[in-house]
């Protein structure tokens, strides 16, 4: 990036070390600011915490010091105020481009969404799928059966009511209680199960 060759151009090529990344030193300023530790602790967090390495641009996690803690003196004297400034400037107005964007993509999406065009042919598996499918020892499937069939004897006998002297017996309460005895236990039995028939 443009701050990384401005950064780099304190340094010399030829004399010692190699010097950290620009992001390297201000993702470290950033970090001991954030959390409002002081230098050795803030290596400490850095030392252990991985998502604060990779913030600072390491592509893997060591659980060794990335750097000394006498080293964010250095950083703070080699970036000055105008360096972070121009970072600032360049964020707001890299955000204020990716709303922009945003903002017009919404609106053509907004003014050219229509239906869109069938094409090709779309295969399922359905292998996978969950599937609500009871077994067919299920006394649980006879149940709601007894209740819908309960619940169209009811239909029928609104409508024919004044045809008819009485309403069908239908037996529901004793249909519930001996489902309910049987749904109830553990493992009910096929004797049991057949009685509840």
């Amino acid at each position: 990036s443009e701050f990384e060759a401005e950064y780099a151009s304190l340094f010399s090529e030829e004399m010692g070390t190699p010097a950290k990344t620009f992001r390297t030193a201000l993702g470290a300023l950033i970090i001991k600011e954030k959390l409002g530790t002081s230098d050795r602790e803030t290596v400490e967090q850095i030392k252990e915490n991985p998502y604060l390495q990779y913030f600072l641009g390491f592509s893997a996690y060591s659980n060794e010091p990335q750097f000394e803690a006498s080293m964010l003196v250095h950083f703070r004297e080699r970036i000055p105020r105008e360096l972070i400034n121009k970072v600032n400037r360049f964020m707001v107005k890299n955000s204020r481009e990716i709303k922009e964007e945003e903002n017009t993509e919404k609106k053509l999406e907004s003014e050219t969404q229509s239906q869109p065009e069938n094409r090709g042919k779309l295969i399922l598996d359905a292998s996978c799928a969950p599937a609500d499918i009871s077994y067919p020892t299920d006394l649980n499937l006879l149940n709601q059966g007894r209740k819908q069939t309960e619940k169209i004897i009811d239909i029928l006998y609104e409508t024919l009511k004044g045809k008819l002297v009485q309403k069908p017996r239908t037996y529901r309460l004793l249909a519930r209680k001996s489902y309910l005895e049987v749904a109830k236990k553990r493992k009910p039995t096929v004797k049991q199960r057949r009685k509840a028939l």
